[in-house]
């Protein structure tokens, strides 16, 4: 799984939604909550944002870590 999609996953459940209340209240389909929690590459970055925005974040330009 992907970070971004970790991040989502956990920060949902911590708000106690459900992915059909997160996708509703972030104005996104279910099908993309699920896909970018189960880390699919290729997802559209201006919906990864929207999903972040809900827990007051969005996505940047950043160094790649090396692991």
């Amino acid at each position: 799984m992907n970070t971004i999609g970790k991040y989502i996953k956990e920060e949902r459940k911590k708000a106690g939604l459900t992915q059909e209340e997160f996708a509703l209240r972030a104005g996104l389909g279910l099908r993309f909550v699920r896909e970018l929690e189960q880390g699919k590459e290729t997802v559209r970055l201006d919906k990864v944002n929207q999903a972040l925005a809900m827990f007051g974040k969005e996505a940047v330009p950043g160094k790649l870590r090396e692991d």
